[in-house]
């Protein structure tokens, strides 16, 4: 049986944080997933739709988003419980194992993956289809944990962080060649926030990885101005560099974002109503449950609604900065700062994205866009948070 210290050492307020913004992703995942197509389609009076209750415009909501997220919401509270239960430094056996398997199956998307979009990102196993790189990210988050605590102390020049990027360059590349840009460049948030902590020398970490990204600007101005090779494919350059500009390609590669700038414009402080946003009520803001679901937010709950779920983000990501400072050994800090790395680069891309200061790179909204592996993934990772917390001081059970 569990001891009584379970619930004592429970951190509530990140228990408390994560299942407010669950219930607010069922709300908007319901809102962003309703189906006013079909009425348009039938050539229906458009003022007729406009004027209708919130109730009648529930009717038209397609339900099975909202099922398929609370079922997947509910897997991951399982698998986080089982996270919880087993400690975390036993994980430490295992990481050379996992590090492989995580390798096989990422190299098995490659053979056997679903294409979709233009990338090959999903195993489709019978009626179910999941995502390798989301459950990448958490095992590159142990795996590396364990690969920087047994250097701890030893980490002091370029020389020695070189292992670490190799270490972490395997999975990515193979992540790339899916190709996924956007959670490669998670692999990177994961890596440097990491190494910041475990390096005697944070400063030559932040030198590295400014260099690294003033390489990145000028191999893409060397690109556009003398048409030099660069090791990505024009669409996901387009989709790197439209943020600047959206408006030059109003309906390509910048339409996305475009809407997403007018959907959140128009919302005012309240926003325009649950069910009511405008650029969702006419389609016109695409992947509107996934990539721009904080798009729909923001047009129907103002920016009241926005503040409070970047509210939400930041006691959260509040309460893993903590834990990781409690941690008992280095090995559960890293972990800590890994899945705190992971979830903050995930928000300020995918939220930068809709407000075009950020790269459209298909990263979902941690915790609250629709999609089963993130979900899941997502959840497993505040599981390792409330492990390291319990386990701040020793062993509970």
């Amino acid at each position: 049986m569990l001891n009584k210290r379970f619930f004592k050492n429970l951190d509530l307020t990140l228990v408390g944080v994560t299942g407010a913004i669950l219930v607010f992703s069922l709300v908007m995942i319901g809102s962003a997933g309703t189906d006013y197509g079909w009425w348009m389609r039938l050539g229906l009076d458009i003022d007729k739709l406009q004027d209708a209750s919130i109730f009648q415009r529930l009717l038209w909501m397609k339900k099975e988003y909202v099922v398929k997220q609370f079922i997947w919401i509910l897997l991951g509270i399982a698998a986080a419980a089982i996270i919880i239960y087993i400690p975390y430094e036993d994980w430490r056996r295992y990481t050379k194992h996992l590090y492989i398997m995580n390798l096989l199956l990422l190299g098995s998307v490659l053979a056997l993956g679903h294409t979709a979009m233009g990338a090959e990102r999903w195993i489709e196993i019978g009626p179910f289809a999941f995502q390798p790189s989301e459950f990448a990210k958490l095992i590159i988050i142990i795996t590396l944990a364990d690969f920087l605590a047994k250097r701890e102390g030893h980490i002091r020049t370029i020389k020695d962080m070189l292992p670490c990027f190799i270490f972490v360059a395997l999975p990515m590349l193979l992540i790339l060649m899916q190709p996924d840009l956007g959670t490669s460049l998670v692999f990177i948030a994961i890596l440097f926030g990491m190494l910041f902590v475990a390096s005697l020398k944070p400063l030559l970490v932040t030198g590295i990885f400014s260099a690294g990204l003033a390489g990145v600007v000028g191999m893409v101005w060397s690109h556009l101005k003398f048409d030099t090779w660069i090791p990505l494919h024009e669409y996901q350059l387009k989709r790197l560099i439209i943020f600047l500009d959206p408006w030059s390609d109003m309906q390509g590669s910048g339409y996305h974002v475009i809407q997403s700038q007018i959907a959140i414009g128009s919302s005012g402080f309240w926003g325009k109503g649950l069910l009511r946003g405008t650029q969702s009520f006419l389609e016109f803001l695409p992947i509107r449950h996934t990539d721009f679901i904080f798009s729909v937010l923001a047009e129907e709950t103002g920016f009241l609604g926005a503040a409070l779920l970047l509210i939400l983000f930041g006691v959260f990501l509040y309460r893993g900065v903590r834990i990781a400072l409690e941690a008992k050994d280095m090995f559960g800090t890293l972990l800590a700062v890994g899945v705190v790395s992971m979830i903050t680069f995930q928000i300020l891309v995918n939220v930068g994205m809709t407000i075009a200061i950020m790269p459209v790179t298909g990263l979902p909204l941690p915790l609250f866009s629709y999609g089963g592996s993130s979900m899941i993934a997502n959840i497993i990772a505040i599981g390792v948070l409330l492990n390291i917390n319990m386990r701040r001081q020793k062993s509970i059970f």
